[in-house]
Parts: structure tokens; sequence; C-alpha cells
């Protein structure tokens, strides 16, 4: 059975990695996707291999581009609102805080923190008017227990589970239910920034001893986003992390 049959889906962050994985695992079980990013050739090209209605390119630092990217989200969807919204786009770089430059930093809490704020603020009216909607927002480990050399993304990334738990407690009087993921590391192209020291020495710290992949990530989006299985789940953190924080 398929759990998101006639649920509309707007994906962020989908050309690659772990928003293409949920992109697809939605596409599975029956919602009509749009996939969304920064790189609009991704876009297209993630959309045309998940079965996606449609791509639109965005740049969540831009508040006015993501306007512009859910009103065009919502015209490929035949006018129809969207239901579930995933907060996937990310960068990730490794500095030490004191050689750390402002842009570096400023950078990142713009697309990892202040894009989930403008995309979240940007499709909320429409759920909280329909009187339903889910919002998953990707979080990561580092938010909850820190990382040398990733201040500024552990920063960002506790910020978002913050953000998620505030929006949680406003959103779901009127049926909207907002939660966070927060995977331990994934293989996927992000983490190329990173040096193969640090992830040498993450994989030994890790109970099953490697990193996650980005379809063992999708399944609990899919969770949080169904009904009945994610009904329950309020402001909530769900970590597919190898074992990384046991909260």
């Amino acid at each position: 059975m398929q759990v998101l049959t006639d649920r509309t889906a707007l994906v962020v962050g989908a050309a690659g990695g772990i928003g293409a994985a949920i992109a697809t695992a939605f596409r599975a079980q029956g919602a009509r996707v749009i996939v969304a990013d920064r790189d609009g050739a991704g876009a297209r090209a993630a959309a045309l291999a998940t079965g996606a209605v449609g791509s639109v390119a965005v740049d969540i630092t831009d508040e006015a581009s993501v306007a512009a990217a859910v009103a065009e989200a919502e015209e490929l969807l035949g006018g129809d609102g969207i239901d579930i919204l995933v907060n996937s786009a990310g960068v990730l770089t490794e500095s030490p805080v004191t050689e750390m430059s402002l842009a570096t930093w400023s950078q990142t809490l713009a697309v990892d923190l202040t894009g989930v704020f403008l995309c979240c603020r940007a499709v909320l009216p429409g759920m909280i008017a329909r009187g339903h909607g889910r919002i998953i927002t990707i979080a990561s480990q580092l938010g909850i227990k820190g990382g040398t050399g990733l201040a500024h993304y552990a920063a960002a990334k506790a910020g978002v589970i913050g953000f998620t738990k505030s929006l949680a407690l406003e959103a779901a009087p009127d049926g909207v239910l907002v939660n966070a993921i927060a995977p331990g590391p994934v293989e996927t192209a992000m983490v190329d920034g990173i040096t193969e020291e640090w992830k040498r020495a993450k994989r030994a710290e890790l109970p099953l001893g490697r990193f996650g992949r980005p379809e063992e990530v999708a399944p609990t989006a899919v969770l949080l986003a169904s009904d009945p299985g994610g009904n329950l789940y309020v402001g909530q953190t769900l970590g597919p992390n190898s074992g990384d924080v046991m909260p």
C-alpha cells in the first residue's frame, strides 16, 4: 500500500544526495513530487530520474527566489497546494574556528539555517489554510554533539533543530506537523569537502563502523510524511546516524 497517495511534496535540495533519495522514496509511495535545487540542470535531471511532476530552480538564501519557486511549484502541481515540504539543501566545509573566515561562517548559516526558515515561511500559510501539512527539516547529529573543524555547520544544524521545535509548537494546532531528521555521516557529494583524515577517524568512532547511504535515510522521511505513521511526531528529531548519537 502506498502511504503518500494523493499527497504533493516539494523536496528542496533534491538534485542529489539525501534529497534525491527522499524524492525517489516519496514517488514510490505515490506522492506527486516537485524537485527543487539551486542547480537547475541537476534538478531537471533528478525530476526525470524520479518521475517527479517537475523541477524548479531556487536560491534558498534569497527571499524572492524562494517565493517564486514555491509559486512555480504550485503551478506545476496544477494549482494544488504543497502538502509536504522537505528542507534538504545544505553546504558543508571544514575549518577550525581560528582560521574560519566570516564569509565561510555566513554562507553556512545562510544556506543551512536561514534557507530553512525562508522555505518554511513560504509554504506554511497554505498548509495552515488547508488545515494539514508536514514539514521535514534535515539537520545533523553534529547539531547535537558538535564536531571539530565543523563549528559553523554544527551551529547551523543546532539552529535547525531549535527552529524545528519552535515551529512545531506554533504549527501543530493548525494541523501542520514539523519534525527534523538528524543523520550521521552519509556517503554523498556534500562530504567531499571534508578531509579523508576526518572521515577515517569518524568511521572508527561509529558503532556500525560505516557512514550511511542516502536510501537508508529516506524511509525516515516517508514515516514522518505518512498517515497514520507520522501522526504523533511533533517537534521530534529522529536520528539515522550509525549510532553516533544516542539521545
